[in-house]
C-alpha cells in the first residue's frame, strides 16, 4: 500500500520559512505525482504544489508562486516543499497527496502537518 508521512509543519512568524517534507513509500508504478494540498478553517481546500515523479512537471498555485518552492529527493523517495515569506494567509492543516495511474491524484493521504503563521 502507499503510505505518506508528512513532517516539519510547526509555528512560524510573517516572513519566515519552513519546509515540509513528504516521504512516500508503496509506489508499483513508475509514473505518479505528489504534492501539498492544505485546508484552513473557512476555506475550501486548495491544491498548493504538486512534482511528477519524473520531476519533468510541477505545479504551483497562483497563491503562492514566488513564495513556495517543490521539490524531490528520488534516493530517498522524498518531496519537499520550501515555504518562504510565509503569510498568515498561509496558515492550515497542509497534506501531502498522490496518484498513479491507478488511483488518480490526489486518491492517496498523509496524515497532515499544521502550519501556524503568526502576523
Amino acid at each position: 500500500e502507499v503510505q505518506l508521512v508528512e513532517s516539519g509543519g510547526g509555528l512560524v512568524q510573517a516572513g519566515g520559512s519552513l519546509r515540509l517534507s513528504c516521504a512516500a513509500s508503496g509506489f508499483t508504478f513508475d509514473d505518479y505525482v505528489i504534492g501539498w494540498l492544505r485546508q484552513a478553517p473557512g476555506k475550501e481546500r486548495e491544491v498548493v504544489s504538486c512534482i511528477s515523479s519524473s520531476a519533468a512537471t510541477t505545479y504551483l498555485a497562483d497563491s503562492v508562486k514566488g513564495r513556495f518552492t517543490i521539490s524531490s529527493d528520488n534516493a530517498k523517495n522524498t518531496v519537499y516543499l520550501q515555504m518562504n515569506s510565509l503569510k498568515p494567509e498561509d496558515t492550515a492543516v497542509y497534506y501531502c497527496a498522490g496518484g498513479d495511474l491507478g488511483v488518480g491524484f490526489p486518491g492517496y493521504w498523509g496524515q497532515g502537518t499544521q502550519v501556524t503563521v503568526s502576523s
